[in-house]
């Protein structure tokens, strides 16, 4: 699979001339970022350049943080060398990632969209009935009536009747 940006993108981003072996690194890293990408939009753009623009900028920023800090330092000083970090971040300390909202936002542009959801239900064995809702707004719409079983063996109306089916 191809990477969603390319080195000298990359590099452009970054304020040093890269190395040999900062290359690979950098290499590597747009690989992992890639694939990160694709796992949290939950789907995959061929060609590559069928992905929204965002999608590569959000690679390019993650890759950006993680070559100015590839060891996830927290702390630094410079008088009596304290180098530091924490467990802030958890197990991706040090490693390509994607903020929180970053996350969401691949994920939305991957067709995954976070919230609530409304789901038909209707009764084992149902039917549909056409009614006209006398009491609302006065249109017509299909509704399930059927049964529901209960514990006494005799089966509970889902709907009362067509006149009044609530």
């Amino acid at each position: 699979m191809a990477d969603f940006a390319t080195l000298d993108e990359l590099k452009a981003r970054l304020d040093w001339t890269l190395d040999a072996d900062e290359e690979r690194i950098a290499a590597s890293a747009l690989e992992d970022a890639s694939d990160l990408a694709r796992a949290y939009a939950g789907r995959d753009w061929e060609p590559v350049t069928a992905a929204p623009r965002l999608v590569r900028t959000m690679v390019l920023k993650a890759c950006k943080r993680y070559m100015n800090n590839p060891s996830g330092y927290t702390q630094s000083r410079a008088g009596d060398e304290t180098l530091g970090w924490n467990d802030g971040a958890g197990d991706d300390a040090g490693t390509v990632r994607f903020t929180r909202d970053e996350q969401t936002m691949l994920a939305e542009l991957g067709g995954r969209k976070p919230g609530l959801y409304s789901v038909g239900v209707s009764a084992w064995g149902s039917d549909v009935r056409r009614y006209r809702n006398r009491q609302s707004w006065g249109y017509n719409r299909d509704i399930p009536a059927g049964f529901v079983p209960s514990a006494s063996g005799k089966d509970i109306p889902l709907f009362a009747d067509e006149e009044e089916p609530w």
